[in-house]
């Protein structure tokens, strides 16, 4: 088995749903996009877990930040997870997806909360100590829609069966 593609890989899957199964288990972070109190937009960077039975994404985030704030008083998020450039070579192709969807703050120590703990740190767990501190918290992403580039005229469209199917693969 390759090293970059992810155990959940299937053999039979389409050339463009094994590029972004490989995107989402090789790249740990994404830019967020979210709204603040007055509409306007701000972007971060966040890590990432996914969460494959429910297929969300999952974030862990303190709420001293702004893109907390915003996510709680409005729970429209955009997500972008890419490839990184290499050193001379074109940017315009880069693989990347764009997903849109909604944000919902797990409760503490609910089954969910620890769901997401696990799957948080089994990709993060130099983020232990950050999971006992009381001023952070995990929201779950739930895509609502996406745009998948695999590359240069390579783009398309999912459907969120057709992601979620991905993510629960990963």
């Amino acid at each position: 088995m390759n090293p970059e593609e992810p155990e959940g890989a299937q053999p039979h899957e389409s050339r463009l749903n094994r590029a972004l199964r490989t995107l989402l288990h090789t790249q740990r972070v994404a830019a967020l996009g979210t709204l603040n109190g007055q509409g306007k937009p701000f972007v971060s960077m966040v890590p990432f877990a996914i969460e494959p039975h429910s297929a969300t994404l999952i974030v862990h985030v303190s709420l001293l930040a702004p893109h907390t704030r915003n996510l709680m008083s409005d729970p429209a998020v955009s997500l972008l997870v890419m490839q990184p450039e290499a050193p001379g070579e074109p940017v315009h192709a880069l693989p990347r997806v764009s997903l849109d969807g909604t944000a919902a703050r797990l409760k503490p120590e609910s089954d969910a909360w620890q769901t997401a703990k696990r799957v948080y740190l089994a990709r993060f767990p130099d983020a232990e100590m950050m999971t006992r501190l009381g001023d952070f918290s995990f929201f779950a992403i739930t895509a609502l829609e996406a745009r998948h580039v695999a590359g240069f005229g390579s783009a398309r469209p999912l459907e969120p069966e057709d992601l979620a199917r991905v993510l629960r693969h990963l």
